[in-house]
This record gives structure tokens, C-alpha cells and sequence, in this order.
């Protein structure tokens, strides 16, 4: 859904021809905001702006106040642009209204509704306004996208390596990754950012992601996750319910691989295979890049058999719970009794 939204908004930029209404809408709020600040940047003449541009929130308004927003002319410009955000939480006067003017929008106006958060794509809304949809972008397209925000906005370049560690320091908020692209981009002051700026700036070293932790647990290594753990937690993003939600995404493809193996499955397909399954999946949370993952899993699914994959996401079920419910124990705790339940029969911890 992205890259549609994405080619929709690239196409229109291009043109300088915009439609009376667009919809904004979906879970990334990052890219939502930036196609939002994108189209009124091309449509408002900065030196007017404040005549012709209207933001307001959804709670705000009632039927009289959004009828006068789309109603007011521009100043001294062809188009003036409204604003709705959280479109969703309108009113129902003022959803009475906004349907209304749906059926015969103004050619003066430009009206960009942005959906909440977490809300549900309005069918009505999307059938009647030109939709741009953002999905969060899977763990495959954060390299590049991190690569292009670089060049873009710093005309700073990034090595494979500092892309893919930043990744599993912050994950795949593009949010907070522009935060630390930004700081990045200004500690280089014009020179390649490489891993060695990620651990200065962002205070991440290797051997203490998300990724290595998950690499540990796919081992079946505990003594290696649990050492690692307290310093992983203390990494941006990292939480218990996300270490959790990456390590469930583990365990189920661990899982599938065996399933596969199991059925003869060679092991040299199993990268191709993993791939194909992630590519089917889509923005199924790995917790780090797909080349990381699936190089885990490829080797880690040996370690493994159907009996103790199945104990592992029982476990991951009550930690899940637990985490979510419990008062008593800390997150490290919990994580720790998780670990020892999916790892210590069969640990291979004294063989590493």
C-alpha cells in the first residue's frame, strides 16, 4: 500500500496538479505526516500562508466551523488549503457536513483529511478522496529507506553496515530513526556514516541489539541472551512485549523451517524458502533486517526440534500475558524465566 501512496504523492508533486481531496491515512504515522507537510508545501505560497492554509482537529470542529472552513476563499492564490486531522473523531454534525461536501468539493480548496493513528481506513472517505494508504515498511525496506533519507536530507552517505546496525539498535520507527539520522548526519559532518558513528551517537555497540539477542536465543545459547539482556533493554524502542513479539516471529518461523526440514526440505533451500515466506508475510515484526533474520533462522532451525519449538511458544504465550498483567516481577525477570524456558534443554551454551 505504501509504494502506491508513495507513487500517487510522487506523481502528483510532479505534475503541480492536485485533486480537491486526499485521504491520509494508515499505521505509519511518519510517512502520513511527511506526505501531509509534502502537499501543502507544493500548494501554499509561504509568503500567504497563513491566510490560506487551515489546520484543525476533528474533536474541534462542529458542522457550523468545518462548513466555514471549506467555504472560506483564498488570498491572493488559486487554492487555499484545509486540514483535518483525526478525521475519524468528527462529530456527527460535522461528518454530515464533510459528506456533503464530498459530493461537490470546492475547486477552490484543497481538503487533506488525515485519519488517526490507529485508525481504520474509512471506506467512504477512501471512495471519495484520492486515497494514499502508508503501511508500516517491512524490516527489508528500512536499509534503503534509511539510505535515501540520508542522501536526501543531509547529502550524507551510509554504509551497509551502519544501516543495518541502526536498524537493530532502533528498529523500524522511521520516526526515531530520523531523529538519530539527523544527530548521525551532523557528528559526521559530511563523511560516511559508518558503524563506528552509530556506536558513538546512538550508544549501540555490537553484541548488544535486538538482533544479537534474538541470534543467542535461536542458538538455544541462554547464559550468552541473559548476559546480553539488561544492555539490549536499555536500547531505544527496546521493550519487553518487542522482544517478545520479535522472538515470537522467531520461534514461528523456526517452526515452519523445521516443519519443512522435517518433510525434506534440503538445508541449502532453506534462505530462499525463508524469504519467499517473508516476502508472503509482509510487516510481520523480525525485529531486525530480513537478511539478519533469515541468516539466523537458516542456521538456528537445527538447533531445534518440533517438541521444544512448541514448549518455546507456549512460553512466549505466558510471557506475552504476563508482561502485560503482572505487577510483581520485572520486565528483565520475566524475560530471563522466558529464555531459560525456551532455551535451557538442549542449551548449547557450553559448546559455544
Amino acid at each position: 500500500m505504501s509504494a502506491t501512496a508513495l507513487r500517487t504523492l510522487r506523481d502528483t508533486l510532479k505534475r503541480g496538479a492536485f485533486d480537491a481531496v486526499y485521504y491520509i491515512c494508515g499505521e505509519d504515522n511518519y510517512q502520513k505526516e511527511d506526505a501531509t507537510r509534502q502537499l501543502i508545501a507544493a500548494i501554499v505560497d509561504p509568503v500567504i500562508r497563513d491566510f490560506n492554509l487551515e489546520t484543525r482537529r476533528a474533536q474541534e470542529l462542529d458542522g457550523k466551523s468545518l462548513d466555514a472552513a471549506l467555504c472560506a476563499l483564498p488570498v491572493m492564490a488559486d487554492r487555499r488549503v484545509v486540514v483535518v486531522r483525526d478525521v475519524s473523531g468528527l462529530k456527527k454534525e460535522a461528518r454530515k457536513v464533510l459528506d456533503r461536501y464530498l459530493e461537490k468539493p470546492s475547486q477552490d480548496v484543497v481538503l487533506i483529511l488525515v485519519e488517526t493513528p490507529a485508525g481504520r481506513t474509512d471506506k467512504a472517505l477512501a471512495a471519495n478522496a484520492t486515497l494514499l494508504e502508508f503501511a508500516l515498511l517491512s524490516a527489508e525496506r528500512i536499509p534503503n529507506w534509511i539510505a535515501h533519507y540520508a542522501s536526501t536530507e543531509h547529502q550524507a552517505r551510509v554504509t551497509a553496515g551502519a544501516a543495518e546496525f541502526l536498524q537493530s539498535a532502533v528498529g523500524n520507527d522511521l520516526q526515531q530513526l530520523v531523529v538519530e539520522l539527523d544527530k548521525l548526519a551532523s557528528y559526521a559532518g559530511g563523511r560516511e556514516i559508518d558503524e563506528a558513528a552509530v556506536t558513538a551517537i546512538v550508544g549501540v555497540r555490537r553484541g548488544e541489539t535486538m538482533a544479537d539477542f534474538l541470534d543467542q536465543v535461536a542458538r538455544r545459547n541462554s547464559s550468552k541472551a541473559l548476559e546480553m539482556m539488561p544492555r539490549v533493554l536499555g536500547q531505544p524502542k527496546a521493550t519487553g512485549v518487542s522482544l517478545v513479539m520479535a522472538l515470537t516471529t522467531q520461534t514461528v518461523a523456526l517452526s515452519w523451517g523445521r516443519a519443512k526440514r522435517d518433510q525434506g526440505l534440503p538445508q541449502g533451500k532453506m534462505r530462499d524458502e525463508y524469504y519467499a515466506l517473508l516476502k508472503e508475510c509482509g510487516s510481520v515484526f523480525t525485529g531486525r533486517s530480513w537478511a539478519s533474520a533469515v541468516a539466523a533462522w537458516t542456521a538456528g532451525v537445527e538447533q531445534w526440534d518440533a517438541a521444544a519449538l512448541e514448549r518455546a511458544l507456549d512460553a512466549l504465550l505466558d510471557a506475552d500475558l504476563a508482561l502485560k498483567e503482572s505487577k510483581v516481577s520485572s520486565e528483565e525477570q520475566q524475560l530471563a524465566t522466558l529464555v531459560l524456558s525456551m532455551c535451557v534443554e538442549g542449551d548449547h551454551s557450553i559448546a559455544a
